[in-house]
């Protein structure tokens, strides 16, 4: 192991321009390079790439990575270019004479890596063809899509398990940011990894700060959020649940003078490619999208992710908020989100044609979603806790450390609310009910003579937003349940009773009218992000100079066609801009700089430190 592990370290710095590995990097790499196979749940930006990487410049022959989508295997492919690796890619995005060269390139023995799609990998004459090759690993990217339990399951990915029968020898490494017991027991079993080790690093991505605000004036809060300094300017993507949603928001955003694009299913092929490479290749820009949009992004420089609705698990909303911040600098994460986010996520689950198993699992993980929402302690513990991770102090870095919500015995409200619920036979929505508890005497209220309840104006002193509050908490602790129908009925569950008679105490989160506006009581969360976005590196001199680099590499990247952070990503100008180096040899003592590219942009951006000292 020692001597894989010092080939290994000489790679990471040689080429890579890295000088340690993180967490068990070096653990995975040895367990690949002696020919074990592994598990191995790392979050996003945690390193995983390279767990495979490495190993196929130390091994003999080619390594194979299986990933899910062209654009992903184009950005990886062109930053191992970037770094004089010998990687390519085989997808219908190639022309045939791209192809070729590509088939070229594997009969000749001339490739390091090679990225393809699993419907690619599993024709018979491609694995025929690889029998006839010396493969160095077989690496699986975005394993939980093998998963019919996770966020995100391709059913081409089932086929997989053949690796392990056509293919014994070679070892094979499945990698993935997002996975719960469930999921990470089904990838060993569809992929045949019993005996695998498995490798779990903390799911902690401190750099992000999370925030879950109720939505009431949706648009409006999403322009104050991205309005603040640190991320005036920034790169960042805003999640939306429906086509029209994405097309209303960014017209909207346009209108008040934000760059933002547009990215949904609807598009056309090429509509969606010319909006995903201005993303990448562009500096700024906000994508309005569906989660039609992230998984094959690499952008590293993503400074923050709005949710304007509900996403559809922990597991999705982990994996999407995980696109911000992967190069580690300060990055955040809002979570708009209402009752009628609660009602649809709930009618999806009903009318899907799943068993009710798949059923019973989507309403657990739906309660795990909302008990992060509703949380009255640390979010960064709820979300980790949800992974088994037990963090034992609160992080510091989310809106509920920041400014703890007020909890209140909430006994009495909920034991109105569920009369009411029962008292009108349990056949209306939420809207109805807070009618009638807060004594609104409305056309429909009269017509079914629900004033002449005893508990009718019963909450009349309580705002109609508390109450929407108090129901959807009540919901999130399954007190309450909502019926397979257009107008999601309310009706009560059996743990309702002990509350109705006084056993069993409630305990709620005290959400006031005025904490529905983002911009309201976030003095706080203000000060505690640093914003690097600006180049915030410790005294003008040096925030400078990391503008005139970032100049200086966005003109580089024009010139080739590439994203800006292929050529070197913020955390890497950053640490030049503020260690300066004076020589060459200096240079490949930053993070990121590599022989490679050392050769290839060392004497221009030597050249930009250099005048900016004298």
């Amino acid at each position: 192991m020692a001597t894989h592990l010092a080939r290994a370290q000489e790679v990471l710095r040689t080429v890579f321009g890295y000088h340690e590995f993180r967490g068990n990097q070096a653990e995975i790499i040895s367990t690949i390079c002696e020919g074990g196979n592994a598990l191995v749940l790392m979050p996003t930006g945690g390193g995983k790439s390279l767990c495979y990487q490495v190993p196929a410049l130390l091994r003999p022959g080619v390594g194979v990575v299986v990933s899910p989508l062209i654009a992903l295997m184009h950005d990886q492919v062109s930053a191992l270019l970037q770094n004089g690796v010998q990687a390519a890619r085989l997808n219908s995005s190639l022309s045939s004479r791209e192809a070729s060269a590509v088939w070229r390139a594997l009969e000749g023995n001339a490739l390091d890596l090679l990225y393809v799609a699993p419907e690619r990998l599993l024709q018979p004459q491609f694995l025929e063809f690889l029998a006839t090759r010396t493969i160095s690993l077989f690496a699986i990217d975005e394993a939980h899509c093998v998963s019919q339990w996770g966020h995100d399951f391709r059913k081409e990915y089932l086929g997989l398990s053949i690796l392990a029968e056509k293919f014994p020898a070679v070892p094979r490494i499945a990698l993935t940011a997002t996975a719960d017991t469930l999921t990470k027991n089904e990838i060993v079993q569809q992929l045949r990894l019993q005996g695998a080790r498995t490798f779990v690093s903390s799911f902690d991505r401190p750099n992000i700060t999370y925030e879950v605000v109720l939505r009431k004036e949706g648009k409006a809060q999403i322009l104050d959020y991205i309005s603040l300094p640190e991320r005036r300017g920034a790169a960042g993507i805003i999640y939306c649940m429906t086509r029209n949603q994405v097309e209303e928001l960014t017209q909207w955003l346009q209108e008040n003078g934000v760059s933002a694009l547009a990215y949904h299913a609807g598009f056309t092929p090429e509509e969606r490619r010319c909006a995903q490479d201005r993303f990448i290749k562009e500096e700024g820009l906000i994508m309005v999208a569906t989660i039609a949009f992230g998984m094959g992004i690499d952008k590293p420089d993503v400074r923050f992710v709005i949710h304007l609705d509900l996403p559809k698990s922990m597991e999705a909303y982990y994996q999407e908020t995980g696109r911000a911040g992967r190069d580690g600098l300060p990055s955040s994460a809002l979570l708009l989100y209402g009752l009628k986010d609660v009602m649809m996520v709930k009618r999806l689950i009903d009318n899907s044609e799943c068993d009710t198993n798949r059923k019973l699992i989507e309403q657990r993980k739906l309660n795990s979603l909302l008990a992060f929402c509703e949380a009255v302690t640390c979010r960064r513990q709820v979300l980790l806790r949800y992974f088994s991770e037990e963090r034992t102090e609160p992080c510091g870095n989310c809106d509920i450390c920041f400014s703890p919500p007020a909890q209140i015995d909430g006994t009495l409200m909920s034991q109105k609310v569920m009369s009411a619920i029962l008292r009108t036979g349990q056949r209306f929505g939420a809207q109805h009910i807070v009618d009638v508890l807060r004594g609104v005497l409305n056309e429909k209220v009269q017509r079914l003579a629900h004033n002449r309840l005893p508990t009718f104006g019963v909450g009349k002193d309580i705002s109609k937003v508390v109450w929407h509050s108090v129901i959807r908490q009540l919901i999130a602790a399954d007190y309450i349940r909502v019926t397979n129908s257009e107008y999601a009925v309310l009706f009560l569950s059996n743990q309702c009773r002990d509350v109705l008679q006084g056993a069993r105490r409630v305990m709620l989160r005290e959400d006031l009218p005025a904490q529905g506006r983002v911009k309201k009581g976030r003095d706080k969360v203000v000060k505690t992000i640093r914003p690097v976005v600006s180049g915030e590196t410790g005294d003008p001199e040096s925030r400078e100079l990391f503008a005139r680099l970032k100049q200086l590499r966005m003109r580089l990247a024009k010139a080739q066609g590439l994203p800006p952070y292929m050529v070197f990503k913020d955390d890497t100008l950053l640490e030049m801009a503020r260690v300066k180096p004076a020589s060459l040899e200096k240079m490949l003592d930053i993070s990121g700089v590599g022989a490679k590219k050392l050769e290839q942009y060392g004497e221009d951006f030597l050249g930009v430190i250099l005048d900016g000292v004298r």
